[in-house]
């Protein structure tokens, strides 16, 4: 699934964005690929995009303009991190005034970290704990 990749011709929801920070190595986006296309397998009526905030396309800017350009006008930006530090703190908030300011005719939520959801730190948890099984 490529990053603009969606999951369904006509919104019914708000457009998910799973958002990332990004890196040099464009490897690192595998699994934020993988999470966006399991959200498509699990509900393939959803539409799905991801995002990052820096080195890797496309940005969050680049996103959203791609998903106006395609009529979509209600955004759900879930963060996909660990925890909420600087850059969901600061950065995200301050892009996304600016894209307001750009696109007023749009909504956009943000979410907090996917990471501080209690469904991801218990899956986290036991993840963690099957490895110290696995290593007895």
């Amino acid at each position: 699934m490529t990053a603009a990749q969606t999951s369904a011709e006509t919104p019914a929801t708000p457009t998910l964005i799973l958002v990332a920070h990004g890196a040099r190595d464009p490897l690192w986006a595998a699994p934020l690929q993988r999470i966006a296309a399991a959200v498509c397998a699990q509900a393939p009526q959803q539409r799905v995009r991801t995002a990052f905030l820096g080195m890797l396309a496309p940005s969050l800017e680049e996103c959203i303009a791609e998903a106006i350009d395609r009529g979509e006008q209600d955004f759900l930006i879930v963060p996909v991190f660990i925890a909420e530090g600087g850059h969901l703190k600061r950065d995200l908030p301050d892009r996304l005034v600016a894209l307001r300011a750009q696109y007023p005719q749009a909504c956009f939520t943000q979410e907090r970290a996917l990471g501080e959801a209690e469904s991801v730190v218990q899956a986290m948890a036991a993840h963690a704990l099957a490895q110290v099984q696995r290593a007895d």
